[in-house]
């Protein structure tokens, strides 16, 4: 389960297109930061998670966060300040589940790659849609975990929501803001649709397609979109975008991706469901945690800012800056299946050791968490304001990066937590 959402720049307080994503993966998932130059490829082929594809000749710097084990990504930007987050949705497309295909997550990373604004990125998508299929495995235990996906794509200008169900797909611009879910939201009401001819799961292959065609009614798989608690998660997060028409910020988006079902002082994890933005797994009917969250400011004529967590739990986390064109990730330590010395395993002990007691625990952390956050928005803001070098950004994010790690270090109760490998 995910969410994501994005403001256009008439909405926002700064004039700069704002995009917010929540990754909600399974809960030892770790998620990668990865900062990949612009490069020039020799080779023919590429590599994706499952299969190979023609590789092009240039792909453009990205900046990504990601399941450690995939290749593609949950979310990203380029250096066009294209950027893109997904979601999974559940259709009523069959999936022979053969991995024979692309993820939604390759996808995404092939289209940040290649991609030097929104409409070609979505160009991009629905090409290697139709070419290759979304049948491969989106999951990382969960070996059966098959889905299609919806995509929210940007850049410092426009943006649009291209939902997929197969190989056909729907696509509808934003106007001002827009959000998405795990289930599909467009109805007739698209600018640009494609149907593909593909076998349904029995029986809704006989079923006559609805008039006017609506792609959300034709596909949509009732039993888990209602599970997911899709339409609820989505109604949130676009009804707290809706009351900041106008003064919409990046602080503001980080404490939407921070929200839960229900006020901070009744929130207990451990009873957690799917209506959260900020996710807590608990069970099989609650399957996901939020393991990695993402906040970017995409300027037209100045760097834009990639505000990624690099760890669980954004109500319990920090938002560190990265820029692209930097050396801020070159030497990151990266995550593996097991805890290891990364920021996102350090960080995920000490989230586990909170909310084993968790408003007592959060309350003894929230204001210094909440004032080192403080202070890297308001220097980031005064950087801004004089039109800073590439080089003054990259110190300023490499010291944010350096504080969170050692925050984490510091606090981390030692052999208080144990990593439950299954």
């Amino acid at each position: 389960m995910c969410d994501t959402l994005v403001s256009i720049p008439n909405f926002t307080a700064s004039g700069n297109l704002i995009f917010a994503k929540n990754s909600d993966r399974e809960p030892d998932e770790a998620q990668a930061l990865l900062h990949v130059p612009r490069t020039i490829h020799q080779e023919a082929y590429l590599k994706c998670t499952y299969i190979k594809i023609p590789q092009v000749k240039e792909t453009f710097g990205i900046i990504l966060s990601k399941p450690f084990h995939i290749w593609g990504a949950e979310m990203g930007v380029n250096e066009h300040g294209v950027v893109i987050g997904n979601e999974a949705v559940f259709t009523r497309v069959k999936i022979r589940k053969d991995n024979s295909g692309l993820n939604g997550m390759d996808l995404l990373r092939l289209a940040l790659e290649r991609s030097e604004n929104s409409e070609e990125a979505i160009e991009w998508i629905t090409q290697l849609l139709k070419r290759y299929g979304q049948d491969a495995c989106g999951g990382y235990k969960k070996k059966d975990f098959f889905y299609h996906n919806s995509y929210l794509i940007a850049d410092s200008k426009s943006a649009y929501i291209l939902e997929t169900a197969g190989k056909s797909w729907a696509l509808k611009k934003i106007s001002s803001i827009g959000s998405i879910s795990n289930g599909l939201q467009i109805g007739s009401d698209y600018d640009k649709v494609h149907l593909a001819e593909e076998k349904l799961n029995f029986p809704f292959q006989y079923l006559p397609k609805p008039k006017p065609f609506s792609f959300n009614r034709y596909y949509s798989d009732f039993l888990y979109t209602t599970i997911g608690r899709a339409v609820k998660r989505q109604s949130c997060s676009l009804g707290l975008m809706q009351e900041q028409e106008g003064s919409f910020s990046v602080s503001k988006a980080m404490g939407i991706l921070k929200t839960h079902d229900k006020a901070e002082a009744d929130f207990d994890p451990k009873k957690a469901n799917t209506a959260s933005l900020c996710m807590h797994a608990t069970g099989l009917t609650n399957p996901s945690t939020t393991t990695g969250s993402m906040v970017a400011e995409i300027r037209k004529d100045l760097p834009s800012t990639i505000w990624l967590t690099g760890t669980s739990m954004p109500c319990i986390s920090v938002f560190i800056p990265f820029f692209l064109g930097t050396s801020t990730l070159s030497g990151f330590t990266q995550p593996n299946a097991s805890p290891d010395d990364s920021l996102w395993w350090k960080a995920e002990k000490w989230h586990r050791w909170i909310c084993e007691d968790y408003k007592k625990r959060k309350i003894a952390i929230v204001e210094e968490l909440n004032q080192i956050q403080a202070d890297f928005l308001m220097k980031e803001k005064e950087l801004f304001s004089k039109n800073p070098e590439l080089k003054i950004l990259e110190a300023f994010s490499a010291e944010c990066l350096q504080k969170v790690d050692e925050f984490y270090s510091r606090k981390l109760p030692v052999n208080s937590v144990r990593i439950n490998r299954s």
